[in-house]
């Protein structure tokens, strides 16, 4: 069942690190020279050993579920049908997992809590091929409540780009629990730019060599501001920084950042050739 492997998914997800991401602390753990930074490390690996070791969340923020559902435009399909597997499935690792319930259902006034963390944040893309490819996302606050979006100049250009990320990565300083993850979203609307930034977090696709560079010069300038592990200095602000791009308007130049704290959790599930109401 469809809900079964979303629920196993999501509760391995709350506590075991993707492997590249693992790697990416452990390095930094061992190069860092700044000692309360490279102290600050070790307690991170530690908290990742101990995770797997006693099947545990990583954090007690065990985040908002945020979801984008790759849709290929031959698969079988059934909205309905592959909604209510969502549901069913989110719920069921919720309570699994031993996740915190972190979801009110009034942001203002009540702010009751959902008690199911309930609902998703869900983003329909329709790709080419032949399967659904759901990707979740356990997205903390700590680091959400840092993100942010600029509407800049056309004629600002890349060094505008760029100085929009550092300028809301410096704001940011240590609280998003850094080494931190970036997802950068730039083009179409604001709201665009701000879904593109969190599709970033997760992009593992093939990349445009500018923005590639754009990347590799963004990290580094991120990292030269030396906000460091848990805001104590040192080389590594950032471990990681993904652009996602897409059309925009000739007066408009959006820039997006999704912050995500060490914790980058995240998790695929393929489903061969679709999910419709004969699958449910």
């Amino acid at each position: 069942m469809l809900e079964d492997t979303i629920a196993s998914a999501i509760v391995d997800a709350s506590m075991f690190l993707p492997e590249h991401v693992e790697d990416l602390i452990k390095k930094a753990a061992k190069s860092e020279k700044n000692s309360y930074a490279r102290f600050a490390l070790s307690c991170i690996v530690e908290n990742i050993n101990l995770a797997r070791e006693k099947e545990l969340p990583l954090c007690q923020d065990t985040g908002m579920l945020y979801v984008f559902v790759e849709v290929g435009k031959d698969a079988r399909f059934s909205y309905k049908a592959l909604s209510g597997a969502l549901e069913k499935g989110i719920k069921k690792g919720m309570k699994e997992g031993a996740f915190r319930e972190s979801v009110v259902s009034d942001p203002v006034f009540d702010r009751k809590n959902t008690n199911t963390n309930l609902p998703p944040v869900i983003n329909y893309f329709f790709v080419d091929g032949s399967d659904i490819t759901l990707t979740f996302l356990l997205k903390g606050f700590g680091s959400e409540n840092c993100s942010g979006v600029r509407m800049i100049r056309p004629t600002d250009g890349k060094d505008g780009v760029i100085d929009a990320v550092i300028d809301i990565v410096r704001s940011a300083g240590g609280k998003p629990c850094p080494p931190m993850f970036l997802g950068i979203g730039v083009g179409g609307t604001m709201d665009r730019a701000a879904i593109l930034s969190k599709r970033a977090l997760v992009y593992e696709g093939k990349k445009d060599k500018r923005y590639k560079e754009l990347e590799e010069e963004i990290l580094g300038k991120v990292n030269a501001l030396r906000i460091g592990a848990s805001g104590l200095g040192g080389a590594h602000t950032a471990l990681s920084c993904s652009v996602l791009y897409e059309p925009t308007h000739i007066a408009a130049l959006p820039v997006a950042v999704s912050i995500n704290c060490w914790a980058d959790r995240f998790v695929k599930v393929v489903v061969k050739g679709g999910f419709d109401e004969e699958d449910a």
